[in-house]
């Protein structure tokens, strides 16, 4: 039988069956996933407080097998099985890498495409293409850098048992949608959609003629959860849009509205296994194209169109990160991260900001009227959201592109820091001086509690 969440020699017994045209790549492919896997491993030894780890000076230089040396250190645990996964499942991604776009592309497809040809996956967390749950035909058939395009299925729902916005229809990932309905027969049938194309959450689908974008729920961990989609994000997203773009109006940040959202009720209540949402998709003008900025960092072709690395720097410190401060001081902090945020480019330069997926935002109730958001979106702690915006923005984002182009880092660090102190914002300094934040993802998938955040602390580089 298929294995669900495969390591590496089970993925290439599976493979073998599957795709034996892919198995040489595979091979060629494995050393490389594991050093990749093994750098962010590393990384987390020497920054985070992780279990039984209380000599930093040992960097494990000698250890070359991510895998091995997890099951050395945490033996029997889960994040040892999905390490393994991650290294698999990155192996294949690099086996079936189809070469990368240059983000010229038009047309409603052009951004799906433009995501799924991003391999590397998360660029700190060493279980960076986890698909737990899922076997390897699973993965070839819905994981984004597989280049797949799929149909939703939709299913009806009795009307006493929806919640949410619309028709009481509910948009199921097609891996969700079986499990959905053997559980719930009385989930019948309503079709499917139109071909649409997986962006780089997986779960998060694009029409490729053209329309809203789907964010389905998939009982499935990806990187640090499950990616399902709770009652409070059904309730918060369209009440959220409203308040952002209202707060965004005279930025350069573009708010990809949830216009609806619905969930079905079981005996959980509104259930978090059997939801959607439907989002706005990116309106450009002639010449634009959009461009994640994790697709951005990684992409060299992307990053020489846009010339001497020190003015595109600047521009983005004005287009992108002083914004994101000046929404901080108006109450909130948005998680601005490589995926759920996009770079509209004209001629290679950055002219304004697309943000998406408004579920790890915080909204400071001193700052801002939260109104009837629910869940952990409202909080009056003012350290947790300059650590939200923090982390994501400069400890992620800023830190992956100083470190793909060709300068100086330091240089790079203070050309950013001076744009956003020519545009500075009640929370400017701190940000720009304080200890920079970092999600300590390793420690987490650890913890007792994964889902809590825990926070590690490095020297700010943009600090005078």
């Amino acid at each position: 039988m298929p294995e669900p969440t495969a390591g590496p020699a089970q993925t290439r017994t599976e493979l073998a069956a599957l795709r034996p045209d892919l198995v040489a790549a595979y091979d060629a492919a494995l050393p490389g996933a594991q050093a990749a896997i093994m750098r962010r491993l590393r990384l987390a030894l020497d920054r985070e407080p992780l279990p039984g780890i209380t000599d930093k000076s040992d960097n494990f230089s000698q250890a070359t097998d991510p895998v091995a040396l997890a099951e050395h250190l945490w033996p029997g645990t889960g994040f040892v099985t999905e390490l393994a996964n991650s290294v698999a499942n990155l192996a294949l991604a690099l086996a079936n890498a189809a070469p990368r776009s240059d983000g010229t592309g038009e047309g409603p497809d052009a951004l799906g495409r433009l995501e799924q040809s991003l391999v590397d996956g998360h660029p700190l967390h060493p279980c960076c293409r986890t698909r737990a749950g899922m076997t390897v035909a699973d993965v070839l058939a819905y994981a984004p850098e597989h280049r797949p395009v799929i149909r939703l299925r939709r299913l009806r729902v009795p009307a006493d048992r929806w919640y949410g916005t619309g028709m009481p229809i509910l948009y199921a990932h097609p891996w969700q949608a079986p499990r959905l309905q053997a559980r719930y027969p009385w989930l019948t049938s309503a079709g499917v959609t139109r071909p649409v194309r997986p962006l780089m959450s997986l779960r998060t689908v694009a029409p490729v003629s053209g329309g809203p974008h789907i964010k389905t729920a998939v009982d499935v961990q990806m990187t640090s959860a499950v990616r399902t989609v709770s009652p409070a994000a059904v309730h918060n997203g369209p009440i959220l849009s409203a308040m952002l773009q209202k707060i965004t109006a005279d930025l350069p940040i573009d708010i990809l509205a949830e216009t609806a959202a619905g969930a079905v009720i079981t005996e959980h209540g509104p259930d978090r296994r059997l939801a959607h949402l439907i989002r706005q998709a990116p309106t450009l003008g002639p010449g634009e194209t959009a461009v994640p900025l994790g697709v951005l960092a990684t992409s060299p072709a992307l990053i020489r169109r846009a010339g001497d690395p020190y003015p595109l720097m600047e521009r983005l410190g004005r287009v992108l990160f002083a914004p994101l401060a000046r929404v901080l001081e108006r109450g909130v902090a948005l998680e601005a991260h490589g995926q759920n945020t996009l770079l509209v480019m004209r001629d290679g330069q950055p002219q304004r900001v697309l943000y998406r997926d408004l579920g790890g935002v915080r909204v400071h109730t001193g700052r801002i009227d939260a109104g009837d958001l629910t869940g952990d979106l409202p909080t009056g702690d003012l350290h947790e959201l300059r650590a939200k915006l923090a982390a994501a923005a400069f400890g992620a984002v800023a830190t992956q592109l100083i470190g793909a182009v060709d300068a100086e880092p330091d240089k790079l660090w203070q050309t950013l820091a001076a744009a956003m102190r020519a545009d500075p914002s009640a929370d400017t300094e701190a940000l720009l001086t304080e200890p920079l934040p970092v999600k300590a993802t390793t420690a987490m998938r650890l913890a007792a509690d994964p889902l809590h955040d825990i926070w590690t602390y490095q020297q700010n580089p943009m600090a005078a």
